[in-house]
């Protein structure tokens, strides 16, 4: 009996020793179709897009983890169409993006996220028959679709989120706004702008009247930069010899901080960048200098104007460059008209947007609302000093540079008081109206802010 029991025994032991060997052989895991992929986004009801900042973010699409019930590398790939069924999507072809694949991401609980931009939205915009000229026949507000699909490794079992709609309204305006002047595809990118490009868009040049000349109004940090195409790396100049003339791919340019005007022309391959800034000065506004910087002017395309929002004091103003006295403007005869040299401009205690036209000299002050940055991270909630000013550069679009914060919270507020106020509850770049405090860290920031689409951003570049 004993010896039978241990035969029984070797024979199990030789069986199952068997089966483990074949079965370690041929392990395999087998991915499964995934389940719940869904956006986890506050969506806005209406997403108002405008032309003159297509570089903007739209939105930002996030979303939850897929389960493909096996461990996996997943990469995410965020889609658009403008069918509801997506029967008119087209994939990429021969590894060249199509404008309805607008990004991807590998699988990272912290990363499930794809920004949109203004300019891809009114791409897919376009192509669902939309257009912002208000003489057209075209409507300027429809619907435009999102999904999300989620890969097993990069070319594995693909599996999908439903289908988003979205309203979207081209904001209607003319072409340059009547300037004439658009948004050209070069831009500034660099440790001396953007971090390249990790801390926000390139800065912006413009079309001029002469073909392939281009203008960018920026501040500079002490840094490097190049200029590049499209906010990519395709197409791209910087200056070997630092002797002016652009190279292409070539080396860094080295810069100081400062407001500059950057020309570039491709006519001849070449580029220039001076010293240049606008600004209100004044016992209207800084004592003449001594109490401050003067508060710098903006460039608006779409009118060919210079622009600052600004509070001023019971007192007298001019206009000068570069924060010195080389270059200043006054107005004799108090007709509006900009004068080299001329009188003060008598001014009241107030908020005001204020204009400058070089194309027929003439200024403009008008009162109105002023949106500015107030906080621990600022100014310690007002007691430290005025807001950090805001300029509405375009329709609903205001913009500073450069804020220098600390650690704290902040908000934007109306005219330095409480009347209105917008924070971000869910910290996910929308504007809430008396919304929570937002966290900043100490840096230097360029704040942009649209009130059309209800979204901010805070890009800070060191």
């Amino acid at each position: 009996m004993m010896k039978k029991l241990k035969f029984i025994l070797l024979t199990f032991i030789a069986v199952v020793s068997f089966t483990a060997c074949e079965t370690d052989d041929d392990l395999e895991f087998v991915a499964n179709e995934a389940e719940g992929i869904e956006f986890n986004t506050s969506f806005l009801e209406n997403y108002v897009l405008n032309a003159t900042v297509p570089n903007n973010l739209a939105e930002r699409f996030t979303w939850n983890s897929a389960d493909f019930g096996v461990p996996t590398n997943i990469t995410y790939y965020l889609q658009g169409a403008t069918m509801a069924d997506f029967s008119d999507y087209t994939p990429d072809v021969a590894g060249e993006p199509s404008l309805r694949d607008l990004g991807s991401t590998t699988a990272n609980p912290l990363a499930n996220e794809i920004p949109v931009t203004v300019g891809q939205m009114l791409a897919l915009a376009e192509v669902a028959g939309l257009d912002n000229d208000p003489d057209s026949a075209e409507p300027n507000t429809g619907m435009i679709y999102f999904r999300l699909m989620a890969v097993v490794g990069d070319n594995g079992l693909p599996s999908y989120s439903n289908i988003k709609g979205l309203n979207v309204e081209l904001q209607e305006q003319t072409s340059g706004g009547g300037s004439g002047i658009m948004p050209a595809t070069w831009g500034v990118v660099g440790s001396g702008y953007n971090d390249w490009g990790n801390a926000g868009p390139d800065g912006q040049f413009y079309t001029t009247s002469e073909t392939d000349v281009f203008v960018a109004y920026v501040t500079l940090i002490d840094g490097e930069v190049k200029f590049r195409e499209n906010n990519e790396w395709t197409n791209d100049f910087g200056d070997d010899g630092a002797d002016g003339t652009l190279d292409a791919g070539g080396a860094n340019i080295a810069v100081t901080a400062g407001d500059y005007k950057i020309t570039l022309d491709l006519n001849t391959n070449t580029y220039t960048m001076e010293a240049f800034s606008w600004g209100i000065v004044g016992s209207g506004f800084n004592d003449w200098g001594n109490g401050g910087p003067d508060a710098k002017f903006y460039y608006d395309y779409t009118t060919d104007t210079f622009k600052v929002d600004a509070q001023l004091l019971d007192g007298e103003i001019k206009f000068r460059q570069n924060n010195e006295w080389t270059t200043d403007f006054g107005d004799n005869g108090a007709d509006g008209t900009l004068d080299g040299g001329g009188d003060n401009i008598a001014v009241t205690a107030g908020h005001y947007s204020i204009s400058l036209n070089f194309n027929d000299n003439t200024y403009t002050i008008v009162a109105a609302d002023t949106w500015g940055i107030v906080g621990s991270g600022y100014n310690d909630w007002g007691n430290g000093g005025p807001d950090f000013t805001l300029t509405q550069i375009q329709p609903d679009i205001y913009y500073g540079d450069i804020a220098t914060l600390v650690d704290g919270e902040i908000k934007f507020r109306v005219n330095n008081d409480w009347s209105s106020d917008f924070g971000d509850t869910g910290a996910d770049g929308t504007l809430d109206a008396g919304g929570d405090n937002i966290a900043v860290t100490a840096g230097l920031y360029r704040v942009w802010m649209d009130v059309a689409n209800g979204t901010y951003q805070l890009n800070k570049i060191q």
